[in-house]
């Protein structure tokens, strides 16, 4: 990736940057992302590459779009699954419709002029650009949360709850439960940075987001997220920096460490469960044992797989898709939940930064079973924890493991709707629960 250059010469026909009459009189540079992606970026503090933050943009080129309707209607298609259910995997018929709409009238522009209304950034830590978003809350006194998506999601996982959390009283909540909203993309995903080194697995990104946070001149602050987002700030709990008041995680690390080989063989589940626990062990061992060889194949292979994601955008749409569907509360239908236009959003941000190897590394680096609840961590978590579960997450963790695991907790809530895709799914919920969650630790020292 390169430093962002203000000096750098411009060649505006093929860039085909966007205006911005916040940007018109200033010396305007790009921030050369990728082939396939223009930004438009200013220094606004500090110097070029240093701890400066500048203000981005994002604009596709047409020609990018086009290339991507070319090779979605030359797709070379499989034959059709030899049964009547998803038993062999994602259905011909079901991924055909999918990926017509997307090559013919799905809109990009419709979601880039949404992400260009949002206030975005770029700024370098540890020689990676990090891109984030952030909204302050015109509400005194708002709690600062960063927000981590995981995969196959992105920071568009957060963009419907941006609203409730700054503007709490709009949405049944009250002005004491505001939040300045900080959404960063993991490096290796969307329009943050590909390291081009060795090391960037959740401990590293957990100090750089802790750095993001100050650099945003906030020396107090809460940390939320799923799936790497939860791992994140499970780690950034165990690291415990000074300005980190608490953590809020939507798939908690529970599973007791003598369950973990029984879960992951096969096996049946051992006697004295209760009933949350013995459903909890059943959903984990079918999850690894018939739904899992995604994450084994990017723990273990990610540049493999990624040669294929990377030139075929129907394969990209098919391996992200098959979890979109799988993931969500929405029996298998996720348009119904998160809409088509949305779940195309999400694949295209993939696509059009031609991240799906990068984001693939991130396994390869935090090569780790991420339910369990002592796998890899030698640090005990000493900031205040708060879980809400999900019905339609990977596995509901019971309170007795959560409870065992974190102990630490202060909030557990059983929701009624919304999946492993929490405040995509469900955001005002999602919203709720963190208002709810983190109403205790305002005002602490």
């Amino acid at each position: 990736m390169s430093s962002f250059n203000p000096n750098e010469t411009i060649d505006f026909q093929r860039r085909r940057l966007i205006g911005s009459t916040a940007l018109a009189a200033a010396s305007v540079g790009v921030l050369n992302l990728l082939p396939a992606v223009a930004v438009q970026a200013m220094e606004n503090h500090g110097g070029n590459g240093g701890s400066g933050i500048r203000p981005f943009q994002v604009h596709v080129a047409e020609r990018d779009l086009q290339d991507l309707r070319r090779r979605v209607q030359a797709t070379r298609w499989p034959d059709r699954e030899l049964v009547a259910d998803e038993s062999q995997g994602l259905q011909l018929a079901t991924l055909q419709a999918l990926v017509n709409y997307w090559g013919g009238d799905y809109d990009w522009r419709r979601l880039e002029a949404r992400l260009n209304r949002l206030p975005q950034f770029i700024t370098t830590i540890d020689s990676v650009d990090i891109h984030f978003i952030h909204v302050r809350s015109r509400h005194r006194n708002a709690l600062p949360v960063i927000l981590t998506h995981g995969w196959p999601g992105s920071i568009l996982e957060f963009v419907d709850t941006i609203e409730p959390l700054t503007n709490p009283t709009a949405f049944g909540g009250r002005a004491e439960d505001a939040f300045d909203v900080v959404i960063p993309s993991i490096p290796g995903y969307g329009f943050s940075g590909r390291p081009a080194e060795l090391g960037w697995g959740p401990d590293r990104v957990g100090r750089a987001w802790d750095v993001l946070m100050r650099r945003l001149g906030y020396d107090h602050y809460v940390s939320q997220g799923g799936d790497h987002g939860s791992v994140i700030s499970d780690v950034m709990g165990r690291q415990a920096p000074s300005g980190l008041r608490g953590i809020h995680l939507t798939m908690p690390a529970t599973v007791p460490d003598e369950l973990v080989g029984a879960i992951n063989s096969g096996a049946a589940a051992p006697a004295g469960l209760t009933q949350v626990e013995r459903t909890a062990f059943v959903t984990l061992s079918r999850f690894f044992g018939r739904n899992a060889a995604y994450g084994a194949m990017m723990v273990t292979r990610p540049q493999t797989i990624g040669y294929a994601l990377n030139d075929s955008p129907v394969g990209l749409a098919a391996w992200m898709y098959d979890k979109i569907a799988q993931w969500t509360d929405s029996d298998g239908v996720p348009e119904n939940v998160l809409g088509r236009d949305a779940i195309l959003d999400d694949i295209s941000l993939y696509w059009l930064t031609g991240t799906a190897t990068s984001a693939g590394r991130f396994y390869w680096e935090n090569n780790n079973n991420n339910f369990s609840a002592v796998a890899q961590k030698t640090d005990q978590i000493t900031v205040p924890v708060a879980v809400s579960v999900f019905p339609g997450e990977i596995y509901r963790a019971p309170r007795s493991w959560t409870e065992r695991a974190y102990p630490t907790l202060y909030y557990f809530n059983e929701v009624d709707k919304g999946g492993h895709f929490a405040a995509w799914e469900q955001p005002q919920l999602f919203s709720a629960e963190l208002r709810a969650a983190f109403r205790p630790l305002r005002g602490t020292a």
